[in-house]
């Protein structure tokens, strides 16, 4: 089994713009049960099955397995809860880690995330100028639960 330890930050500012390359992500859930999500996306011309387990703090189980692109495709259109999540994603290069930092399309417009894979959950690192407020704790970040409660239903001034 692996295991993902992932912290989420909102943006402080656009200087991450300049960074890295966007890739156009599509993904979606063929269960969002927060005890089990199964995703399938389209991440460029590669698809991909992943499995994950309920969080515990900032770690939870994690499978990915490679599926052929109609699969995924077919996936997606037919059997995947609505809405789809699309975004694009950056891989940013910093001090030693890989920022993903996603840029939310659709329903969700408007939303940045930045996320950080770290090898444990008490791991010490550094954070570029741009990353903003912690949000790991933030159920409502969740890409799985963004299905159910996109970005743009939010009325709290906490977006």
């Amino acid at each position: 089994m692996g295991v993902e330890i992932e912290r989420k930050f909102l943006l402080a500012n656009d200087a991450w713009r300049a960074l890295g390359t966007p890739v156009l992500l599509r993904q979606g859930y063929l269960s969002a049960d927060p005890q089990r999500t199964v995703r399938v996306r389209i991440e460029g011309e590669q698809g991909v099955l992943t499995i994950k387990s309920k969080s515990e703090g900032a770690s939870r189980g994690e499978w990915e397995y490679p599926i052929p692109l109609d699969d995924a495709t077919e996936l997606l259109d037919r059997l995947c809860e609505r809405p789809l999540v699309e975004k694009y994603r950056r891989r940013i290069q910093y001090a030693g880690f890989t920022w993903e930092v996603d840029e939310f399309l659709g329903e969700n417009a408007g939303l940045v995330v930045a996320e950080i894979e770290l090898p444990s959950e008490d791991a010490v690192f550094d954070k570029p100028d741009w990353i903003g407020q912690e949000v790991t704790a933030d159920k409502r970040y969740y890409n799985s639960n963004l299905i159910r409660s996109p970005y743009s239903t939010w009325t709290d001034t906490k977006r």
